[in-house]
């Protein structure tokens, strides 16, 4: 959730697992490449491509194992590992198992300023609009982009939040993320800023009147503000050019292959069909209709 990390603390991880795979939402009429079928389905997820045309070695035999961070609506549909089954990062990941020959997606939950920090372990992908760093590639490794994503901000609807006025106003962040470091660097530098433990927490502080405004990534935020039945909303957001990937650890051998099946999905419209189906409901409406704020050039550094 799309973040330059300033924050790496040891933390213990209290991992969820469950293993998803019911019914798939594959249409009658659908058009797109099919090359094989078989008896498994991932969730609501619509499966294309060939099933097993790529080899990997699985963490645990039999499954791909995905860490994210949840709740968070639009990429994962559903608020636990137990409950996912959908989603575009979920569907992607089922797409990754398929054309490996993995009938299997198993999700672990972790915290996010953990996961960044390589700091996890036993598992094959984490996908959890993780933003591409310099720092957080000396010690996880990452896919090539597959979404981009600026800084948003999410206030109540109706607040007096503007470009002019952001650094007078309290404003909080989620720790581990871009969105915390830019707010503490390029927004309010020197100033005092809450900061969360993840994004559901930083929505809920927006809504309780707890801080004026959150800061993070866009695509993030406009999940809450549709999500909040019109009590928030997102005024505004800066251009950072943040790009999302998937995220690997350190000594993983796999990353060659899940690489190229990514590269796969961007090339054969799977990722499109996704970013359609599970971010524009999310969404509630196009990112680049998010009025861009400024500030000072004596605030970058």
């Amino acid at each position: 959730m799309r973040r330059t990390s300033r924050v790496s603390v040891l933390v213990t991880v209290v991992a969820l697992v469950a293993v998803a795979g019911c019914r798939g939402d594959s249409k009658p009429n659908d058009t797109s490449p099919r090359q094989s079928a078989t008896a498994y389905t991932y969730g609501k997820c619509r499966i294309t491509g060939q099933w097993s045309s790529f080899t990997l070695t699985p963490t645990t035999p039999g499954t791909l194992t995905v860490q994210t961070n949840l709740p968070s609506p639009g990429w994962w549909s559903g608020d636990s590992p137990e409950t996912v089954d959908g989603g575009f990062e979920y569907c992607m990941a089922a797409l990754i198992a398929h054309r490996t020959g993995l009938p299997r997606v198993t999700v672990t939950k972790v915290p996010f300023d953990a996961l960044v920090a390589g700091r996890t372990d036993k598992f094959d992908i984490a996908l959890a609009q993780i933003s591409i760093t310099d720092e957080r590639k000396e010690v996880v490794a990452f896919s090539a982009p597959y979404f981009s994503s600026d800084i948003g901000v999410l206030a109540k609807k109706g607040s007096d939040v503007t470009a002019e006025n952001i650094r007078l106003k309290r404003l909080g962040a989620a720790t581990g993320q871009t969105g915390a470091a830019f707010l503490q660097e390029k927004i309010s530098p020197g100033s005092p800023v809450a900061l969360f433990p993840d994004t559901a927490s930083l929505s809920a502080a927006v809504t309780s009147g707890q801080i004026d405004a959150a800061i993070s990534d866009t695509a993030v935020v406009l999940t809450f503000a549709k999500q909040s039945a019109g009590a928030l909303e997102v005024v505004g957001q800066y251009r950072t050019g943040e790009q999302y990937g998937a995220l690997y650890p350190k000594s993983s051998t796999n990353v060659t292959t899940i690489n190229q099946i990514i590269k796969q999905l961007q090339s054969d419209g799977s990722l499109n069909w996704l970013s359609q189906r599970w971010l524009g409901p999310a969404f509630g409406g196009d990112p680049s209709n998010v009025p861009y704020f400024t500030i000072s050039s004596a605030f970058f550094t």
